[in-house]
């Protein structure tokens, strides 16, 4: 994790699972970010009563009400990180809030499928819009050439339940929207990646492993989160719109 040094950092999804794992990361680093920007539906709420004490324990921990789902939280979420920023841009993005309806392929409903698209694929794509400003103000402000996520990167946590080649897993869990989404994700990722290399942004779709959160076994969460920050941590131009896992191995699309 040498390599990691960043300024600022946002993560979606923060009072829980994977999220809640990287904030905890975050904060060991020998050099934490300044700010660490924890974006989830009700930080106030009971179910973000871990990230409260830890907000309470560390300045640097800002928590900010996200829904990714809501064009308007995003928006606002934006105007507040701004804000706290000043002058200076946003290092990293990591869109990890997620959802999953775990239904067999003929059991799938037009609500169930679109709410987990506007959430697992639709929010990034909005977050990714409205930060834009703040992470290519970071990447102006960041010496030398290349792309890392020390300057500026847009990290989608997405899943191998999306790849179409591997398509690991079926016969435990269909849950086709979920996959869906994640296979539009990594369509997404791509195409940031590309719109945005022009302004030296980083984007990469990353799969935390088949982590111990509501989804089930084997990865711990804290294996995933180090093994991850790892990867972040030797990310550069040559890595940017392609689909890695937690090891830093190629997934096939």
């Amino acid at each position: 994790m040498a390599g990691l040094s960043v300024h600022s950092v946002l993560v979606t999804g923060a009072n829980r699972g994977i999220g809640l794992g990287l904030v905890q990361h975050f904060l060991r680093m020998p050099k934490p970010p300044q700010w660490i920007f924890a974006g989830c539906r009700d930080p106030k709420g009971q179910r973000a009563q871990e990230l409260q004490n830890l907000a309470s324990k560390h300045p640097n921990i800002i928590n900010i009400p996200l829904e990714v789902s809501d064009p308007a939280s995003i928006k606002a979420a934006a105007a507040k990180v701004g804000e706290h920023l000043g002058g200076s841009g946003l290092n990293l993005l990591i869109n990890n809030a997620g959802i999953a309806k775990l239904k067999s392929l003929d059991m799938e409903t037009l609500e169930d499928m679109s709410e987990v698209y506007t959430t697992n694929t639709i929010g990034p794509l909005l977050m990714a819009q409205a930060f834009l400003p703040l992470l290519k103000k970071a990447a102006q402000g960041s010496p030398g050439s290349g792309l890392s996520c020390s300057k500026a990167a847009i990290i989608n946590i997405s899943s191998i339940a999306g790849s179409i080649s591997s398509f690991f897993g079926w016969d435990m869990v269909q849950a086709t929207s979920y996959r869906c989404s994640k296979a539009a994700l990594n369509m997404l990722s791509k195409c940031q990646s590309l719109a945005y290399k022009e302004h030296g942004i980083l984007c990469v779709a990353l799969h935390p492993g088949w982590v111990q959160t509501d989804l089930g076994p084997p990865t711990t969460v804290d294996d995933s989160v180090q093994g991850m920050l790892k990867v972040l941590s030797s990310l550069s131009e040559k890595e940017t719109g392609t689909f890695l896992d937690w090891e830093g191995n190629v997934i096939p699309w």
